[in-house]
This record gives C-alpha cells, structure tokens and sequence, in this order.
C-alpha cells in the first residue's frame, strides 16, 4: 500500500513539473541557508579556536585602562617577571607609521614590545632574530618585518641588513616574519616590530606608560597562581579592579566560542524561518491540488478507497515534495561550500559540509512535510465519495 501510494504520489509530483518545482523552492533555499549558513560559522568557529590555541594555554593579557596617577613602567614589569609563576613578560603597544624606502611608502602596523614577546604569542620568523633585551636598554633602532612590508617596500624578500625609514628615523632590518598562512593572498599584511623604547622615542603618539602587557605562566598549572598574582600586584597598585583587566587566553577561547556559537544559532534560526515558509508553500500547493482532484478521490473512495489510503496518498506526495528539495538543496550547498572553500582557503577558513547540519536538515525537511502536508491530506480523506464525484472543477 506504501509502494503503491509512493508511486502515485510521484506521478503527481511529475505531472505538474513546473509547479512541484516552484513548490520546492522554499525549501531549496531554506535548506541551503541553513546548511551553507551553518556550516560556514562552524568552520569560522574551527578557525578561531585554532588560532587562539596557537598561542597555547599559558598566556595572560593584561590591558589598564586607568593607572590612577601610578603608571607601570618597564622596571615594574621586570620586578613582576621576578615571581616564580611567571615564566616571560612583554610590554607592547601599536601604532601605524608611514614606512619608506627609495620612492615606495606604505602605511605599517608598527609594535613596540620588549624581549619575550615572540616566545609568549608564539611569533616565527623565517630568517633573522626577533627583539633582544640588549634592544630595548639601547633604543637601538632595529626592526623585524612582515613578508609584505620586504617585498613591497623594500622589493625583495631577503632583506636583512637592509634600512627602512620609519617617519623619518632609520632602522636596520634584523628580521623577516614568516609568512601567515591566515592572510589573504589577495591583500597585503604590513606589520613591523621594533624595541618598545625605541617607539617611545620616535613617536609623539605613544606613552611611556604602559597600557597593555602579556605575560606566560612558568607552565599550565601555574596559570590561576599567576592569575592570582597578576591581580593582586595590580588591584594593591591601582586600588580598583575596574581600572585593569587580566584575561588567560583559555577565557579568549571561551569567549569567542560563546559568541561564535550564538552566530550560528543566530544563522540557524534565519535559515529554520526559511523552511517554515517553504513548509506554508507545500500546505498551499496541496491544498490547491486536494481540489483539483476532487473528483480522483471521490471516484477511489467509490471503489473502495479508504480514509487512511487517501491520506496517506497526499501525505507522503508532501513528503515527496519536501524531501526532493532538501535534496536538492544540500547538493547545491555542497557546491557552494566548495567554491567558497576556494577563496576561503587564504583566509585559513575551512567550509565543509557538516554532515551534523546535514542530518538536521533532512530531519527538519521530514517534519515539514508532515506537519503542512497533514491538513490537505486529512481534508483529502474527509471528502464526501458523493460529493467528491458531482465536483465540477
């Protein structure tokens, strides 16, 4: 009875192809939104967590807000690094500078930080040194710089010994980052590093005071200890917990989960609107058809047609209809997911089709074919056999 109902059901789905199609639309597009949507944030989640676990899980970022009269300078942080849960500590603040050499100039990310900034935040380089403290007593004006900021400021890639002009003061090139996987090839990443006094000297844009600092544990489980530490040193020197901030970079992880999990709720929740009204689409068409063939019910039922038999009839051509376009659907999300992977790939974002989304889509198509299909399919078996064969449509 299922077999039969199935292929009658299919036959009506194809005898009105143009219909069924427009039908199917609603939920083609809902479907694709949802897969394509969320699949997209979870791989925008995948890509964040990774990068943030790439700083590993000892790192603390400390940013002051308000150092009420009482500003920490390099020697504080030096007498902070003395405790025996602190392993490493750099100051660092950023500004943009105009970057020259011969006729080229190009805006650069400039950081001013000290020593162990690269070992804490885990930055590489593909030739050269990073930072020395030596650096940072002397002011000495050296720099490490991005693979853009070599190749289309200076011309070529190895650059080392070579001078940039920074506003006017002229640094010696020690390093060149290695480059970031995560950058688009089709944009370009000027960033640089210099000594953190050496930007103080040089630039009328930044204080000798220092707003923000990172810190590494002596290991993961001196995290909280230094926590504790970091917080107490501060709140005795500030006098108010609301005038600094010291964030691990598990909470960062933590953080930016919560938000890219709203996101995908968010999305989700557009894309299942979707569906609703591709689900009010089929109940429309259905009933649209539940009277044109009035009179094929009435001559079943006539026969001997049962309640059950036409309503199983419309309710699985509903299904029928619901499903193919979810079909549909995720083959084109799947197309999509794959050429958005192709762009997607230089910004370190992986799209793939999750086959969790997948199945909630399937699962979610299933029960709009039942649910709006339901009430054309009861009003089908509620027709009166008598009544249904007068019908003139």
């Amino acid at each position: 009875m299922i077999i039969q109902s199935f292929k009658m059901a299919l036959k009506a789905v194809l005898s009105n192809k143009m219909r069924s199609f427009l039908t199917m639309l609603g939920i083609i597009i809902g479907v694709m939104s949802l897969v394509v949507l969320v699949s997209m944030a979870s791989g925008t989640t995948d890509s964040v967590s990774n990068q943030i676990s790439s700083m590993g899980t000892d790192m603390l970022s400390v940013s002051i807000s308000d150092d009420d009269g009482n500003p920490l300078k390099l020697a504080d942080l030096e007498e902070i690094e003395a405790n025996e849960n602190i392993s490493g500590i750099a100051a660092v603040t950023q500004t943009s500078l105009t970057a020259e050499n011969d006729s080229t100039s190009e805006t650069v990310n400039v950081y001013g930080t000290t020593a162990d900034y690269d070992d804490i935040m885990d930055v590489t380089l593909s030739t050269g040194r990073f930072i020395k403290t030596v650096d940072v007593e002397n002011h000495s004006n050296i720099i490490i710089i991005s693979q853009d900021v070599a190749t289309d400021i200076i011309g070529y890639a190895n650059c080392l010994g070579e001078t940039i002009s920074l506003n006017g003061y002229t640094y010696t090139i020690v390093g060149i980052l290695e480059e970031d996987d995560s950058s688009s090839s089709s944009s370009s990443t000027y960033e640089a590093y210099i000594p953190y006094t050496t930007l103080i000297r040089t630039s009328d844009s930044v204080s000798t005071d220092i707003s923000s600092f990172v810190v590494s544990a002596a290991d993961e489980d001196s995290m909280d200890a230094a926590e504790a530490y970091l917080d107490s040193y501060l709140l005795e020197r500030f006098g108010d917990s609301d005038y600094y901030s010291v964030t691990s970079s598990t909470e960062i992880a933590e953080t930016m989960e919560s938000v890219t999990g709203m996101l995908t709720l968010l999305l989700g929740g557009i894309a299942g609107i979707s569906l609703l009204v591709g689900g009010i689409g089929i109940m429309n068409i259905m009933l649209v058809s539940v009277t044109e063939r009035t009179r094929e019910i009435g001559i079943r039922k006539a026969i001997g047609a049962c309640k059950g038999v036409i309503m199983l009839q419309f309710l699985i051509e509903s299904l029928v209809v619901s499903l193919v376009g979810c079909a549909i659907g995720i083959g084109l999300s799947w197309i999509t997911l794959k050429i958005a992977a192709i762009f997607a790939s230089d910004y370190d974002l992986n799209f793939t089709l999750s086959m969790g989304v997948v199945w909630i889509a399937i699962l979610f198509s299933l029960a709009i074919g039942i649910i709006f299909g339901l009430y054309p399919a009861h009003k089908a078996s509620k027709k009166n056999p008598i009544e249904a064969l007068r019908y003139i449509g």
